[in-house]
């Protein structure tokens, strides 16, 4: 290969860490005079027997799964990677450009496009398919899309094979089950009227459930409308059997979440729209407050794409992929300084918080709790912000954030998932480990006496708790729901990466997946679900 030096000006790209990766602009390259070092005859200095037969070379880094900034480092070490390699679909891109591409193809929601739908991706991405590719690579990431996942609802869970079978039971007042009945159920079962649709994301609020499938669109049931306020006299009709959401079928949607006031969903091409809350310019827009029609989030996001979409009570926070790495923006009402901007003013329109770049933090993924937030950072590190009532953000106290703020006491863990609920916050390290602060009134830390004799699993917990009773199952966690709303005892599920799934907290309506004896209404000890999404899977 010839390798270029390091500070040869001729070579023009953007700053490329480990993450995030941009897109390369490559220059043409002079002649790099050297001595010639090589093994096969009179080959030209910088060739490689490989060479005479790019399309091995293509199937390799196709096969092989190579991640964005793996595939630009070939582009900027070596000019074979980065020449066209004539072959079709476009005989002009280069080895690494055309492996990127295979790679976003196997991909559901990127097989349907058309061609000028795929151009308009990639220029939305930056231009290049390496950038299309760390975009769906994020996405997938941060949201578990297109693979097994658990969410614990208010009163209710859902569970989602990788295959896209939904298992539903726990509270049922308003169908938000989709058995096409309004009974609560505790054993989990599959919900028949989506038979053959392959599901890819959900998630629940209070008497409501979303579903995406894998074609982008977007199946409600349970109260018929979106975003009204949890005490009222709206939403009194219910909807017991999966339906499609009419107003969403000409977008292609890959993530919903569903806020206390408002819903929101996102497109696969990184856009951002909302439902209701529309009055005063709340969301961008000025519209009566039950309005169900899809409106664009504008103002700083509307040529930016993003990633992951996550909802509080009031609130919305966006992570967006940027030429310049991962950023997060928030808009809503900003009480207790949830929307991480240092104040407590609400923002009508998305607004970058600023603070992960004084603290050096790439974010790859956010959550929202009712009234606090959280991201996990590339390098582990976790931030938190908003209400700390409760210890919820694991600061040792009760005091409200308005900027995030690393948790300290995580300083030798190193995070690769994060969770937020309803004044709790769960964090899940690299080894498995798990922790969580914050509520514990409904035993929904996991913190039960069993395992902790001088403890009190009901008792709040200022500061990141290793819950050891997630440690006896001797699995390895690799998601955690819990209760995100303010009207429910909470409870909390956990899945694991063979597929098992675990829950805890409250139980009276059968949301844990067991039938509670006459005394029972919660249990503090993760206890395994009769449901196992790996061999589902």
């Amino acid at each position: 290969m010839d390798t270029t030096t390091s500070g040869t000006p001729t070579i023009q790209y953007h700053n490329i860490p480990d993450q995030p990766i941009t897109t390369i602009v490559a220059t043409q390259l002079p002649t790099f005079q050297r001595q010639q070092h090589h093994c096969f005859g009179d080959s030209s200095p910088g060739e490689f027997p490989l060479s005479a037969n790019p399309s091995i070379v293509l199937h390799v880094l196709t096969a092989c799964n190579l991640y964005p900034q793996d595939l630009a480092k070939l582009e900027a070490t070596c000019s074979f990677f980065k020449q066209p390699a004539n072959f079709a679909p476009d005989f002009n891109l280069s080895l690494s450009e055309l492996a990127a591409l295979d790679m976003c193809q196997k991909r559901s929601i990127f097989k349907p496009m058309t061609t000028e739908q795929l151009q308009h991706l990639k220029q939305r991405c930056g231009g290049s398919w390496k950038l299309v590719l760390r975009f769906l690579l994020a996405g997938e990431a941060c949201s578990r899309r297109e693979k097994s996942q658990v969410i614990a609802g208010p009163g209710h869970s859902i569970a989602v094979t990788s295959k896209g079978v939904v298992y539903a039971f726990g509270s049922n007042s308003s169908g938000q089950l989709g058995h096409g009945t309004s009974e609560d159920e505790w054993q989990p079962r599959p919900i028949r009227a989506l038979q053959g649709i392959r599901i890819i994301q959900a998630t629940a609020a209070t008497g409501r459930t979303m579903l995406i499938s894998d074609s982008g669109q977007v199946y409600a049931f349970g109260k018929d409308s979106f975003g009204e306020t949890e005490i009222g006299n709206q939403g009194s009709k219910m909807v017991t059997t999966p339906h499609i959401v009419e107003s969403l079928k000409n977008i292609f949607v890959v993530q919903a979440a569903i806020g206390n006031f408002f819903t929101a969903v996102l497109s696969r091409e990184g856009t951002v729209y909302t439902f209701s809350w529309g009055s005063d310019g709340k969301l961008c827009h000025q519209t009566d407050p039950n309005d169900v029609e899809p409106r664009p989030l504008l103002g700083a996001l509307e040529h930016i794409p993003v990633v992951q979409i996550a909802a509080g009570f009031c609130y919305l926070l966006c992570l967006a992929c940027q030429s310049n790495g991962m950023s997060v923006y928030s808009v809503g009402c900003g009480l207790g300084g949830k929307l991480g901007h240092g104040s407590k003013t609400d923002e009508k329109y998305p607004r970058l918080i600023e603070q992960f770049q004084a603290l050096n933090l790439q974010p790859i993924m956010v959550a929202a709790g009712a009234w606090h937030a959280a991201v996990l950072g590339q390098d582990g590190r976790i931030c938190t912000w908003g209400w700390g009532r409760y210890g919820c953000l694991g600061h040792g106290n009760e005091e409200c954030e308005s900027v995030p703020k690393v948790v300290e006491e995580l300083r030798n863990v190193k995070a690769d998932h994060v969770a937020t609920g309803d004044y709790t916050t769960f964090v899940v390290s690299d080894n498995g480990d798990v922790y969580s602060f914050g509520c514990g009134e409904s035993a929904n830390l996991g913190h039960n006496l069993e395992n902790d004799e001088q403890g009190d699993m009901h008792g709040n917990v200022l500061t990141p708790k290793l819950v050891t009773s997630m440690k006896q199952t001797n699995e390895r966690v690799v998601q955690i729901s819990m209760t995100n709303s303010i009207y429910w005892n909470a409870h909390t599920c956990a899945l694991t990466e063979s597929g098992k799934v675990y829950a805890f907290g409250a139980g009276d309506k059968g949301q844990l997946g067991v039938e509670l004896g006459a005394d029972q209404i919660e249990r503090g000890k993760p206890e395994r679900v009769d449901i196992d999404l790996g061999l589902c899977s």
